[in-house]
């Protein structure tokens, strides 16, 4: 918890009532510059925020509006194999939860275990596998840090979304999310195993933040945008740099589907 971050937020923008909270991962950035009346913020001035050490990820919070919500962005996070704890957006989110937010949405860059779902494609996560099995709840006490998992992606949202996105005739998939710790991507054999699982994209981030956000009583839906087939399923040799370049060529198209489904998401 950072109580001296939410104290810093209030004083300098004590108007700010923002409800919905976004956490831009790879490929995402473009949506930050869509904040009409923005006012930004370096997580270097928030105690608790965390440093992110991946290219791609900025390291702001951008204060202002999409249409006609009241947001507050983070633009990048902090991943889990930068430094071994699984609890590096700690800080960040409990932050966010005093500071008025209900809602987190969460986007990343994840690799496709679907031939349908190719490079490029969108996909709004159903559900997740934590392949892990490492908890930013570790450490806690109490009987709150059991926390209940069974709706971690928003069923209601997630049908409001569903909903705009066929309204706006923007070609949107649905799937199971798996996360593993990286930062080495995953072996053929591991894709293999995911796929038997149930698995539809796989990545590094995401899962540790849904759980920090449902223990702190928000609602969360989160998007991938694939940007390559995973490991074994095609000729590509993944990298970061592909990772990142494969992001930058799909960006402009899910900044606006995002724009516009926060613009008019009903809470």
């Amino acid at each position: 918890m950072s109580p001296d971050a939410v104290q810093i937020l209030r004083h300098r923008w004590p108007e700010a009532r923002p409800r919905i909270a976004l956490v831009l991962g790879s490929g995402w950035a473009a949506l930050a510059d869509a904040v009409q009346d923005a006012q930004r913020l370096p997580y270097a001035a928030l105690p608790g925020f965390p440093a992110p050490g991946v290219q791609g990820h900025q390291a702001e919070l951008v204060w202002g509006r999409l249409g006609g919500q009241e947001v507050a962005l983070l633009t990048g996070r902090q991943h889990a194999y930068e430094t071994g704890a699984v609890d590096g957006m700690k800080g960040a989110i409990r932050c966010l939860r005093q500071w008025g937010c209900e809602l987190l949405i969460q986007t990343n860059a994840a690799g496709s275990l679907r031939p349908d779902m190719p490079a490029g494609s969108l996909m709004l996560i159903a559900d997740h596998l934590n392949l892990s099995q490492h908890s930013p709840l570790t450490g806690e006490t109490g009987s709150a840090r059991f926390v209940n998992m069974g709706n971690a992606y928003d069923s209601a949202l997630r049908a409001q979304v569903r909903q705009l996105a066929q309204g706006a005739q923007a070609p949107l998939f649905e799937g199971v999310y798996a996360w593993f710790l990286g930062p080495q991507f995953e072996t053929p054999a591991e894709i293999r195993m995911l796929a038997r699982l149930g698995a539809d994209a796989v990545g590094m981030s995401t899962v540790p933040e849904t759980i920090l956000a449902r223990h702190a009583g928000m609602r969360v839906l989160a998007f991938s945008l694939l940007t390559n087939m995973a490991a074994g399923l095609s000729d590509e040799v993944l990298s970061h740099a592909h990772t990142l370049s494969q992001a930058a060529a799909a960006s402009e198209r899910a900044s606006g589907l995002l724009y516009d489904v926060v613009s008019r998401l009903k809470l």
